[in-house]
């Protein structure tokens, strides 16, 4: 490849959580060509001037299209926007033509923006990162973690994906984040149909694909103290 295009292939600011996942996952469905810049969390890389200058949020994913709209440069953050930008500029049905389906696929996005990751995050940090593990906290998030799958289920128990009978972005923003149930202290099989969603949408090869992006770099054993301010203490909220 001339190193010309290969400057022009899309950037994936990106580490392998499961927000960085989706967009992984749908890049590997669209087949669209594309360039990881991995950003270590546990090492503060997200606070690094080069990153802040593609989002002000210092979180992943952010993407960097270098044939944006116009044939400008153009970045985008936020998971579910990246998706959708994705998505409808490679003109795929994972982002549904039809009004109706289109706007069941954007509701489901929203339930995951705002409920499944946000809630599941919050579970594992309680139960799996925090110094001090607190009952409370880790009660009410088992419980709203529980609750999701119940309304999972329930949806996919009319339908086989998310947004009708086909797969879509709805189904990729949500996925990675039922994987690896264990850490959050859920058996899939109460959720019969979650479980069987799951294991269709695990089988994709473009799925396979996707999961598989930085795994080297997937977290093994213990947060450490430096990680944990990083992640969570004094070095995440400090002003930038």
């Amino acid at each position: 490849m001339p190193a010309s295009e290969a400057r022009r292939k899309l950037q994936v600011w990106t580490w392998p959580t499961p927000n960085g996942h989706k967009v992984h996952i749908l890049l590997e469905e669209l087949g669209l060509p594309y360039e990881v810049v991995p950003v270590a969390i546990g090492k503060g890389e997200q606070f690094r001037a080069e990153f802040l200058a593609i989002t002000p949020n210092h979180r992943i994913p952010a993407i960097v299209d270098p044939d944006g709209p116009g044939g400008e440069r153009f970045s985008l953050f936020e998971s579910g926007a990246i998706l959708i930008y994705l998505a409808e500029k490679a003109g795929s049905d994972l982002w549904p033509k039809d009004p109706a389906t289109r706007y069941r696929c954007l509701q489901w996005v929203m339930f995951q923006m705002g409920g499944v990751g946000p809630m599941f995050g919050q579970y594992n940090h309680f139960a799996n990162y925090a110094a001090e593990k607190l009952p409370y906290a880790i009660e009410r998030y088992s419980n709203e973690v529980a609750r999701l799958h119940r309304v999972l289920d329930k949806r996919l128990g009319e339908s086989a994906y998310l947004a009708g009978t086909d797969y879509t972005i709805a189904d990729i923003a949500t996925f990675p984040w039922i994987r690896n149930p264990g850490r959050r202290n859920v058996d899939l099989d109460l959720y019969p149909n979650v479980r069987r969603w799951h294991d269709a949408i695990a089988a994709r090869p473009a799925v396979r694909r996707g999961v598989a992006v930085l795994a080297e770099h997937q977290r093994q054993g213990t947060m450490t103290d430096a990680e944990r301010d990083i992640m969570f203490g004094k070095t995440q909220f400090a002003a930038r």
